[in-house]
């Protein structure tokens, strides 16, 4: 009798557990999705304006903290760097939380899919609105 009574009690623990790190998980998933509302926008802008050549624009849409490591020159020549004429197709990977910033690796593909090139982004939301904190080349 105690041998079942032990075995009833753990399958209980073990539901419990188990529905309490679902609860967790989908807990996290939403907060996650609400919080990040607002960065495909801003990354969809942010590669509009380097494409019509708006690159003070797209230079605006970084955080004051980003700005004050990264000068315009530096900018330029970062993006001078990717050869981003050679990328037409974007995917996006799945969002992290960190820090109360936002990590985001953007795979940019050529049109013929033999080259990517993965940005890892970092988005900072400030008075509202997001804000790109970080771009940096991501590992292949």
């Amino acid at each position: 009798m105690d041998g079942a009574l032990v075995k009833a009690i753990s399958i209980k623990a073990l539901l419990i557990g188990a529905s309490a790190l679902l609860l967790f998980w989908t807990f996290n998933a939403i907060k996650l999705v609400i919080e990040a509302r607002g960065i495909n926008p801003l990354v969809k802008k942010f590669f509009d304006q380097i494409a019509s050549g708006q690159i003070d624009g797209a230079y605006r849409l970084t955080s004051k903290t980003y700005r004050q490591h990264v000068n315009r020159q530096d900018f330029l020549k970062f993006l001078g760097s990717l050869k981003l004429n050679r990328y037409s197709n974007l995917k996006s990977g799945r969002p992290r939380i960190e820090d109360n910033e936002i990590i985001l690796t953007l795979k940019l593909k050529s049109e013929d899919k033999s080259q990517e090139l993965p940005l890892d982004f970092t988005f900072k939301k400030i008075d509202k609105e997001w804000r790109i904190n970080r771009i940096a080349k991501g590992k292949s």
